[in-house]
């Protein structure tokens, strides 16, 4: 960092010199909410943003702050700084530092603190703050409260890399959350005028921001790719996080692919959307002797009791991660990276290969075809009838609002589901395409669905090459809309994102009809205790955050609003029948 002075402000000078080699090592989001112990750094981002080195995301909530952050390095693939003041507002943080514990998504936390001499001695929002998150962080730094040394500003650079080697699992294959537990001492502040030029540096630190704003799986990895042998009567299993390769591997070796609608590979010929029905068939799940898993699998039960079940090998395979998927602790083979060999290949085209294959795909075909025909719409030759005017005005059903989504949905957009039951209908249902879906399966939480939707469309569409040229569209629940409905306030003069929050809206949880209790504890206690049923008026909720606001109420009025969305974020309610 040039020696640019003393500002007069030891915090000032240290969040110069820490936020300036962030924006050198290739970060470009920075999530802030507002406090006066952080002022420091919420200053020097504002000159940042003022440059144009950064795009600044201003929330009040820190938990709807830290979503965000996390949708945004989701789509963006690079770590998302988190700025926020003392006490409360670290804690608010970890609902979304467990989610990017679980999923392996890099955001580096910077959390504003009192100095040492007034911890421990009841000072106003000030509690004990260095490892508040435990194990869900790779990097946990208390650092001292700077006071003007001439090695600080050394110290500050040294912290930002040590933070984004290890948010990024450069060297761990372990990407996730990092918190710096920054101490100030007053001022808190200083008057600062930056340029893209102090930001820059000096030419010896061009090298390290290179290495460390390449993708973050693009390190060595130390383990080779296991090859996967023919001979066992194979599935592919791909959960959320699982990408192409999945479907790559399939291909290969001439395997089925069981791909939820999440994992990034729930396209191509091997692909099985039907999988949770034929798994429970005797005569193909029945007789499945190994699998092979890519990804995270959440959205079923069957693929897990597959696994646990006596005869069948599992090898599991993810490029990064310290936690391995592993149910029943029955799995024996763990990879990094996975490729079928010769002998795979060859099977593949033989009878019994091919036979395999076919009777998955096949099978899965006509259960997804018989399920359309029971929900379409008989069309006349002579115009349109009584019953098909009818079918176009009935009510939206959780099936047709799936369908409906998916074939609305190309890849220049963006689909977002929430942890709803909406996602597990149409993990049942919807078939092959090449699409970018999102969901947080890390813990599976509805917490700060809004948010994390937001942050990928932000990241998706911003920029001078945006990624998504299209709409982001989320669908949630009514409830999972309700828990995060303070992250539909948006900061007037940022970008706004096109997104479209489809709420499929029954009046409460009836994802919990699908649990045994549901056919066991008396009704009332289950509507009370578990449905939480509500009659928030969304309309009035979308008028009060600035949000447009549709209803449909019927097929012709999904069709329509799916196909013509508002420009800038909007609220389609589609009512759904309890």
């Amino acid at each position: 960092m040039p020696d640019i002075g003393a500002s007069g402000s030891p915090a000032t000078d240290f969040s110069v010199s820490l936020l300036g080699e962030f924006v050198r090592l290739g970060v470009r989001d920075v999530v802030l909410s507002p406090g006066a112990r952080s002022q420091a750094l919420a200053l020097v981002c504002a000159e940042l943003e003022r440059i144009g080195q950064i795009r600044l995301h201003v929330r009040l909530d820190e938990r709807g702050a830290g979503f965000l952050a996390l949708g945004l390095a989701v789509e963006s693939g690079r770590p998302t700084l988190v700025v926020c003041t003392s006490g409360t507002a670290v804690a608010n943080l970890h609902p979304a530092v467990l989610e990017a514990h679980h999923s392996g998504v890099a955001m580096i936390l910077l959390t504003a603190d009192r100095p040492s001499e007034l911890r421990g001695i009841r000072s106003n929002q000030t509690t004990l703050q260095p490892g508040l998150f435990g194990v869900a962080t790779r990097l946990c730094i208390d650092e001292p409260a700077p006071h003007g040394a001439g090695a600080e500003p050394g110290a500050a650079i040294s912290l930002a890399r040590r933070a984004t080697d290890a948010a990024t699992g450069l060297r761990s294959l372990d990407p996730g959350p990092v918190q710096l537990n920054l101490a100030f001492r007053e001022p808190l502040s200083a008057p600062v005028t930056l340029t893209p030029e102090l930001i820059s540096g000096p030419a010896g630190l061009a090298e390290s921001a290179a290495v460390l704003s390449e993708p973050i799986l693009s390190a060595d990895r130390p383990e080779p790719v296991f090859l996967v042998a023919g001979g066992p009567r194979t599935v592919v299993i791909a959960g959320t996080g699982a990408g192409p390769e999945a479907e790559e591997f399939a291909r290969a070796g001439g395997w089925p692919l069981l791909a939820e609608v999440c994992s990034g590979a729930r396209f191509g010929p091997n692909l099985v959307s039907a999988y949770r029905e034929l798994l429970l068939a005797s005569d193909l799940g029945g007789r499945v002797e190994r699998a092979v898993v890519f990804g995270h699998p959440t959205l079923s039960r069957e693929v897990p009791a597959m696994i646990a079940r006596e005869g069948v090998e599992t090898i599991v395979v993810a490029p990064t991660g310290s936690e391995w998927f592993n149910p029943g602790r029955r799995v024996r083979v763990f990879a990094r990276a996975a490729a079928p060999d010769a002998t795979a290949v060859e099977a593949a085209g033989t009878p019994d290969g091919r036979e395999w294959l076919g009777r998955w795909v096949m099978s899965s075909r006509h259960l997804l075809a018989a399920g359309a025909a029971r929900e379409s719409i008989p069309m006349s030759d002579r115009g349109i009838t009584r019953e098909e005017l009818a079918a176009m005005r009935a009510p939206v059903t959780r099936p047709m609002l799936a369908d409906a989504v998916w074939r609305s949905s190309w890849p220049h957009d963006r689909l977002v589901f929430g942890a709803s039951r909406l996602i597990r209908v149409a993990d049942r249902r919807v078939p092959g395409k090449k699409i970018s879906v999102h969901s947080n399966r890390g813990l599976a939480g509805i917490d700060g669905t809004v948010a994390t939707a937001i942050g990928i469309a932000l990241a998706s569409q911003t920029g001078p090459a945006p990624q998504s040229t299209g709409v982001t569209r989320l669908v949630v629940g009514d409830l999972t809309l309700l828990h995060d409905i303070g992250s539909l306030l948006l900061t007037p003069g940022e970008a706004l994102p096109r997104l479209q929050i489809i709420v499929g809206n029954d009046g409460g949880g009836t994802i919990f009809d699908g649990l045994e209790v549901a056919a066991s504890a008396r009704a009332e206690a289950i509507n009370r205790v578990l449905f939480t049923p509500q009659q928030a008026d969304l309309a009035n909720l979308a008028a009060a955050y600035g949000w447009s606001y549709g209803l449909a109420a019927s097929r012709s009025d999904l069709e329509r609003a799916l196909t013509s969305p508002h420009a800038g974020p909007s609220i389609l309610e589609v009512p759904l029948v309890r």
